[in-house]
C-alpha cells in the first residue's frame, strides 16, 4: 500500500497568502484528523489531495509518484473519497450506488459480476443500509445517504480513505458505528484522513492531526502533541475546559469564551 505525500503544498484559496506549505505524509495504518473553523480550507485541501483541484504551489505523491501523472484508473483504485455533500446526478437505487464502487477495478463496458454484488451487499449492511438496497437514493433521509456514500467506498475497497465530515448527518450511534469501522480499517493497513468539525471525535479517534488555521498557517503531528488547549484555543478563538473519559481528553467550550 502506497502512503500518500505532500512536498511544499499550497492549497489556492482565492485572496488568501500562501501561509504554511505542507508536507507531511499519510502513511498506512494512520487515522488523521483535519480540524480548523469554517473557511480554514478543509475541504479545499481534500480535494487537492484527491487530484480534483490544482494546487497554487507543491505536490501531491502516491507512493514515489506525483499523482498528478497517475491514470485516474489507478487512482480511484487506491484512492476513495467520501464528499461533505453530494448531488444526485440520475434516479438510482442504493444497490446501484454502492456498485458504483467496483467501477474502477472494471474494464470498459465489463458487467460487474456475482462476486462484486457480494461486495455491495455485504458493505451496505455493515453500514446499517442493506434493507434499504432496492430504495431509491434521492428519497433517503441525510444519515442514510451519507452512510450509502461510505459503504461505496467499502465497496471500492482503497488503500487511502479522504473523508469530508464522515459523520455529517449521522445519530450518535451511528457516529460511533462509523469511527469504528475507519479506526478498523486503519489498523488493518489501510490510511485514513478526514476533516471533523467535531474537536472530540478527532481526540477520541485519530492518532495524527492536522490545524488549518483561516490565515493558511498550519501544524500537524501526532495526536498527543497536537490536542493541547493552548493550540486549540487558538485554532478556534475558544476558551477551552478539558477533562478526561475514557482514557481520552474532552474539550468543553468555557462559557465566557477568550479572554
Amino acid at each position: 500500500m502506497r502512503a500518500l505525500h505532500t512536498r511544499e503544498l499550497v492549497i489556492d484559496i482565492p485572496d488568501r497568502a500562501d501561509g504554511s506549505p505542507l508536507g507531511l505524509t499519510v502513511a498506512p495504518g494512520q487515522m488523521w484528523g483535519v480540524l480548523g473553523p469554517n473557511g480554514a480550507g478543509k475541504t479545499t485541501l481534500l480535494h487537492t489531495l484527491a487530484g480534483l483541484r490544482p494546487p497554487r504551489h507543491g505536490q501531491v505523491y502516491l507512493g514515489d509518484q506525483p499523482l498528478a501523472d497517475l491514470r485516474r484508473r489507478l487512482v480511484s483504485q487506491q484512492l476513495g473519497l467520501v464528499f461533505q455533500e453530494r448531488q444526485d446526478g440520475f434516479p438510482a437505487t442504493v444497490l446501484e450506488t454502492a456498485l458504483i464502487g467496483r467501477h474502477p477495478w472494471l474494464s470498459p463496458w465489463q458487467m460487474e459480476s456475482g462476486e462484486d454484488l457480494a461486495s455491495a451487499r455485504a458493505a451496505l449492511e455493515q453500514l446499517d443500509v442493506g434493507h434499504l438496497a432496492d430504495r431509491l437514493v434521492n428519497t433517503l433521509s441525510g444519515g442514510e445517504r451519507q452512510r450509502v456514500a461510505i459503504a461505496t467506498v467499502l465497496t471500492q475497497n482503497p488503500s487511502l480513505w479522504l473523508l469530508d465530515e464522515p459523520t455529517n448527518h449521522l445519530d450518535l450511534h451511528h457516529q460511533v458505528a462509523v469511527m469504528q469501522l475507519l479506526k478498523s480499517l486503519a489498523s488493518a493497513g489501510r490510511a485514513v484522513f478526514m476533516c471533523l468539525h467535531d474537536l472530540n471525535l478527532a481526540a477520541r479517534w485519530c492518532d495524527h492531526i492536522l490545524l488549518l488555521y483561516p490565515s493558511g498557517d498550519a501544524c500537524w503531528g501526532p495526536a498527543d502533541h497536537m490536542l493541547v488547549p493552548e493550540a486549540l484555543e487558538s485554532l478556534y478563538g475558544q476558551k477551552l475546559i478539558t477533562v478526561e473519559a475514557d482514557g481520552a481528553p474532552v474539550f468543553v467550550p468555557a462559557r465566557s469564551g477568550m479572554d
